[in-house]
C-alpha cells in the first residue's frame, strides 16, 4: 500500500496588501519609490517646498491611478473599437514552389 501525502499547491488567489491586489502591488511601490526620487531632487534643485508638495502630489496620485486601474482587474485587457481588415500578400508563395524545367 503506498502513503499519500498532501500537497500544498497554495491559496489560488493573488495576494492583496492594504486592497492592492497582485500586480498593484509592485506598482504602488514604484509610485512610492518614483515619488521620493522625484520629491528629492526637487528638493534639492529648487525648493523644499516645492518638492514636498511633487513629492506629496506623485504618490497621492499615482495611488489613486493605480487604485482605478484596479477595479478593471488583474487581468484588463485593451478592446479595440475600430475594424481592421488585414490584406493578404500571396506574392511570396510563388518563392517556396519547387521550380520544374521541362
Amino acid at each position: 500500500m503506498s502513503k499519500k501525502f498532501a500537497i500544498y499547491k497554495g491559496l489560488q488567489k493573488p495576494l492583496v496588501f492594504r486592497g492592492f491586489a497582485g500586480k498593484f502591488i509592485y506598482w504602488g511601490i514604484g509610485c512610492l519609490l518614483a515619488g521620493l526620487v522625484f520629491g528629492a531632487l526637487t528638493m534639492s534643485l529648487v525648493n523644499m517646498w516645492l518638492g514636498a508638495m511633487v513629492l506629496i502630489g506623485t504618490i497621492v496620485g499615482g495611488l489613486f491611478y493605480i487604485a482605478g486601474k484596479q477595479k478593471n482587474g488583474l487581468h484588463d485587457k485593451s478592446r479595440a473599437k475600430g475594424t481592421y481588415v488585414h490584406s493578404v500578400s500571396l506574392k511570396k508563395i510563388n518563392h517556396y514552389v519547387r521550380k520544374t524545367s521541362f
